[in-house]
């Protein structure tokens, strides 16, 4: 496989993966009707603009987007691991939300870990390795 098509495997994966997260977040709020947390806002602000800005750089093969998608996908997956970390360990609440929806509050929890931030989490870590794995030219860097 050449360096150009691995590329573009792992920008339309970043891309699937950001539409995947995307999805998945408006269907806990739209469809399960679960109230999104502070925290879970921040997520969501730093996940719904990749959907647009992956969509485009699949669009015109630009691999250099990846100094765009990499602060957003780094800074969100912090606020996950946070975010979880708030729901899992007792006594951890770094930013201590507000009600009507608490931080800690779990509305899935699949085999005992998989909560939405985690989900969020998994997502921001794959976008950010496909970023990583990608590699340009001297001239897009």
């Amino acid at each position: 496989m050449s360096t150009d098509q691995r590329n573009t495997f792992l920008l339309a994966f970043a891309w699937l993966v950001a539409i995947v997260a995307t999805s998945g977040s408006l269907y806990f709020s739209e469809v399960r009707r679960f109230l999104p947390c502070e925290l879970c806002w921040y997520q969501r602000i730093l996940m719904y603009p990749l959907v647009v800005i992956l969509g485009i750089a699949n669009w015109y093969g630009d691999f250099a987007v990846r100094r765009y998608v990499l602060p957003l996908a780094v800074i969100g997956g912090t606020i996950s691991l946070t975010h979880y970390l708030t729901q899992k360990v007792e006594g951890f609440a770094l930013f201590p939300c507000k009600p009507p929806v608490p931080c800690a509050n779990e509305y899935v929890n699949y085999f005992g870990f998989v909560t939405i931030p985690f989900m969020a989490l998994t997502a921001f870590v794959l976008i950010t390795l496909a970023m990583l794995l990608i590699r340009t030219r001297p001239h897009n860097r």
